[in-house]
């Protein structure tokens, strides 16, 4: 099974507001950097949609790290979030519910086809690869 890597990170410029996200995807000595923005979204939406995107590029089964520095994301799946929130019908521990339901789902649904393991990273360090997703993110933004 192939081992990818992937590099996320969401940015907006008010919350809500425009927004952007970048990934990068490496596989062996290869590398694909991605980007994309919106003009009315929020940083939690342009995170999950980095993610989102980046496995969608995937075109087999593969063992991934997905590095984010998104507690939102990581959480999610490593601390059972996303299970809670199917077992309570979308909703939250709060019973409110659950925003960006839709991206959640197609997100959910992606990770099954893999063997995944999201990492925390701390955002705005002296992380190459997060620092060149955030300026990813950051230029998608520019180009609106």
């Amino acid at each position: 099974m192939k081992e990818v890597t992937i590099y996320t990170d969401g940015a907006c410029s008010g919350n809500p507001g425009p927004g952007g996200w970048g990934a990068i995807l490496m596989y062996n000595e290869a590398k694909k950097e991605i980007s994309g923005a919106s003009r009315e979204t929020t940083n939690n939406i342009m995170e999950i949609t980095a993610v989102l995107e980046a496995i969608k590029l995937l075109k087999e089964k593969c063992k991934v790290k997905v590095y984010s520095d998104s507690a939102y994301v990581v959480n999610a799946f490593n601390q059972g979030w996303i299970e809670n929130w199917q077992r309570n019908n979308w909703k939250t521990s709060g019973k409110d519910p659950v925003k960006n339901k839709e991206l959640w789902e197609e997100l959910y649904n992606l990770v099954q086809k893999h063997e995944i393991e999201f990492v925390k990273v701390k955002g705005h360090s002296d992380n190459e690869f997060n620092n060149r997703c955030d300026y990813l993110a950051t230029s998608a933004i520019k180009s609106l």
